[in-house]
This record gives structure tokens, sequence and C-alpha cells, in this order.
């Protein structure tokens, strides 16, 4: 009796040391928790990265959820994550800078151009490839007219005749970004010659031909012409060039 006696106290106190150590455990862990929740809530974000959408609008859609607010789980979650429900961003990754700061780094698609088709606005890569449909303009992404085509395929290059007018783009957005300059459109005429458009300005620079010297020019050129409406003729420009015609537009 006395021995059943004993092993039932043994088991008790295994028992009871078992349940303290649980409650410590989950003591602890609750603690770690509360610790985490209160300590690492974000309060200051920067992002970088970003055109087309504001700093407001990529917060809102990444730091969302119950959890949406806390920076080791935004730094767990966006780990150069891929995203696929974001237009125009291919990929997204947040760092913690500090417990309540966090640095939200956006990688948007990489655009050549983009066509208006039915009402939207058909964004394709350097390759010619459609990567993006939307009703909203970019920032920093010129518009291009003249191509001819039928039909517009998400995914798929756009059917025009001649695909090398896609490198003759890249070149010239390429030279663009190299030199600051933003257009509003490209224009291809029958010969595939090109006419910029900057507001009120229309620069014709032809072919590809001498592109970066006539974009070296051309920066200094623009400011000049501020508030002016009228061509620029660039199509025969060469380094020894010292006098760029420019009619302006008759009212």
């Amino acid at each position: 009796m006395k021995k059943q006696k004993t092993v039932y106290l043994k088991r008790y106190l295994g028992l009871k040391i078992g349940i303290s150590v649980t409650a410590l455990f989950l003591l602890i862990l609750f603690g770690a928790c509360y610790y985490i929740v209160t300590t690492y809530s974000v309060s200051t974000v920067y992002v970088e990265g970003n055109a087309h959408y504001t700093d407001e609008e990529i917060a809102d859609m990444i730091m969302v959820g119950r959890l949406g607010h806390n920076s080791i789980y935004l730094n767990f979650k966006y780990r150069s994550r891929e995203m696929e429900d974001i237009p125009f961003v291919s990929a997204i990754e947040v760092e913690i800078l500090s417990p309540d700061t966090v640095r939200i780094r956006v990688y948007e698609k990489s655009f050549a151009g983009y066509v208006s088709y039915l009402g939207r606005y058909m964004y394709f890569d350097r390759d010619g490839t459609i990567v993006e449909s939307s009703e909203m303009q970019t920032a920093g992404v010129p518009e291009v007219t003249g191509l001819k085509f039928d039909h517009v395929v998400m995914y798929e290059k756009l059917p025009v005749e001649n695909e090398e007018i896609f490198a003759q783009i890249l070149d010239i957005t390429q030279s663009l970004d190299k030199y600051g300059l933003n257009a509003d459109k490209l224009f291809f005429d029958r010969e595939y010659k090109v006419t910029l458009y900057f507001e009120g300005v229309r620069v014709q620079i032809g072919d590809n031909s001498s592109i970066d010297e006539k974009f070296s020019r051309l920066k200094s050129i623009l400011p000049e012409l501020a508030g002016k409406e009228g061509v620029l003729q660039m199509e025969g420009f060469t380094t020894d060039s010292k006098i760029i015609p420019f009619q302006e537009d008759k009212n």
C-alpha cells in the first residue's frame, strides 16, 4: 500500500512539474509574442523604386492582414518575392531598418513603350512582347504611334510588319533615360523615321544614326523651347552642326 502511494505521489509530482513547465513555456511564448508584436510594429515606411504607384499605394498593397504592420512578418514574407497580383510590379523586398522602420524596395517591370488599343494602354518590353494591360498611364513610358497592327494578345509580340522596330524603340528609350529626357510620344512614319513629342515641341530625329549625340544636344536645347510649339529638325544633325532649325507653329 505504501509502495502504491509512493508511485501515485511520483506521478502527481511529475504531472505537477509537467504542468508547471508547460505553463512556464506558454508564459515565455506569450511574452515573446507580445514583445515581437508591440516592439516590431511598423510606424515608419520608406519606399524605393516605385514610379507607377505612390509610396502610400505600395504600403497599402502589402501591409495588409492581421500581421501586416509587423516588420518581422513583412521581412519574412517579402524577400525578393515575385509579384503576380500587382500590375506593373515584378517583385517586392522588405528590409528591416529598425524594429519599427522598414524599407520597401519595388522592382517594377521594364517597359520599352506602350500602344493604345481598344481604350486600354498595352505595355510592351524590349522584345515587343505585351506584358501589361491597364487603363492607367505610367510615368516615364512613352506612347508609340504609327505602328500598324490588327490585334493585340497578352504575353505575345505586337504583330507589326517589321520586328526590328523594337530594337530601334529600345535604343531611343534608353538614350532618353540616359539624358533625363521624358518624351510624351514616339511617332513612326511609313519609312520608320521617328518624331519625338515633348509637350508642344516635335523633334524629328529621323533614324537612329548619331542618336547619342542628338540627345546630348537636345537636352540643352529643350529648355530654350519651353512654352513654344513647333518642329525641331534634327534628321541631318551631326557633331559639326552649329544650327538646328526650329520652325514655330503659326497660330
